[in-house]
């Protein structure tokens, strides 16, 4: 019994990303749609990453004011307000040191998980793209030999019964069933430009997605070293490692921003088009695959007839028929002309060969082979 096919379900943050305002830089409205070819789309993404920069701002504003302001006010403290104070703020420090350490923890798992995401993207990508470029290798095989390999069979065979007339009609019959094959073919998709778009897509996303998760592992590792120095310097009380610490620190809060920008702005991206993939990719594709075919691929439901499943029906009855006038010449003819078996034997190969070519042209073709569990 085939395992049924797991739907996809829209995560409710995806649609509260998605719904969020997308905004061109002249703050006119736009639609969420899933767009990446559109400016004006292109706009709306760097607009919350904007957003995200100006909050950058106010917080290494607010920074610089709190340690202006701590600076000023420590020197008109008496000692015991001082001590006390210092005992304040090392606590406060150190809390903050274990909580970003915590946070860090997270960072760590988060950036493991979605390189396993990734990763399992990319590898469906790749399984879908080996399946294309099988069935477009399948059908110019089957193809080529309908064609070429069994019009040298069937010339040779033709001198031989050249004067037996019904003999020589049964081969004009077997080239006029392997013409039929052969357009029947050449009506399914090309699926060269998709398999290159979509092994295209597989390398850039894996390379994309190693660096960054390289530059946010080291970006963790910094954070967590600088953590942890500042903890030893509270201990300790050295000055010269907290100034330190605290240099590096703000340099950890640039970055820190600049990753959020560029992670807001890819996430509102990435759940745009999560909300609606089958309109972006249907758009992609009309200029290659029909709608039909696109539609049936993307949902695969029982209800939906396979738009293959013609050509393939009359595939396989050519064969048969084929297979059958092959098996009466070598029946009825060979024993009138023996220098005939050699072609006829190969004509017999080539269709047991172009039969298990369709039972594999049919598994690859079918939908569910593309939505695997």
């Amino acid at each position: 019994m085939a395992a049924a096919r797991v739907e996809y379900i829209t995560p409710w943050w995806v649609y509260w990303l998605h719904n969020i305002p997308h905004l061109e830089l002249s703050l006119r409205a736009r639609s969420s749609e899933f767009n990446p070819t559109d400016p004006g789309y292109r706009e709306s993404l760097l607009f919350w990453a904007l957003v995200i920069a100006v909050c950058a701002f106010l917080n290494l504003l607010l920074v610089v004011i709190y340690l202006l302001c701590f600076c000023c006010c420590k020197k008109e403290e008496d000692t015991e307000t001082k001590k006390t104070g210092s005992c304040c703020v090392t606590w406060t420090a150190t809390v903050s040191g274990l909580l970003c350490c915590a946070a860090i923890g997270i960072g760590f798992y988060g950036n493991s998980e979605t390189n396993d995401g990734v990763y399992q993207l990319t590898y469906s990508l790749d399984d879908a793209n080996h399946t294309l470029a099988g069935i477009d290798t399948l059908v110019s095989g089957t193809s080529y030999k309908l064609k070429e390999s069994l019009e040298q069979h069937l010339l040779r065979l033709n001198e031989i019964f050249a004067e037996h007339g019904d003999y020589v009609q049964t081969l004009r019959f077997m080239q006029i069933m392997a013409n039929n094959v052969v357009a029947q073919l050449s009506t399914l998709p090309n699926w060269q430009m998709t398999s290159s778009n979509l092994s295209l897509i597989a390398r850039q996303a894996s390379v994309i997605e190693y660096y960054r998760w390289l530059s946010y592992l080291f970006l963790f590792i910094f954070d967590l070293v600088i953590c942890l120095l500042t903890c030893l310097g509270l201990a300790k009380r050295s000055k010269c490692l907290l100034v330190t610490m605290l240099s590096f620190g703000l340099m950890t809060i640039l970055l820190s921003w600049a990753s959020l920008a560029l992670d807001t702005s890819s996430a509102v991206g990435t759940s745009d088009f999560c909300v609606a993939p089958d309109k972006f990719i249907m758009n992609m594709t009309q200029d290659h695959i029909s709608t039909e075919v696109v539609h049936y691929y993307l949902y695969c439901s029982q209800s939906l007839k396979n738009p293959f499943q013609q050509t393939l029906n009359i595939f396989q009855k050519s064969l048969t028929t084929m297979q059958i006038q092959i098996q009466g010449l070598l029946q009825f003819a060979v024993p009138m002309f023996p220098t005939a078996q050699k072609d006829l034997q190969g004509i017999q190969l080539l269709l047991n060969t172009s039969e298990s070519n369709l039972h594999q042209l049919t598994a690859l073709l079918d939908c569910r082979g593309l939505h695997k569990v």
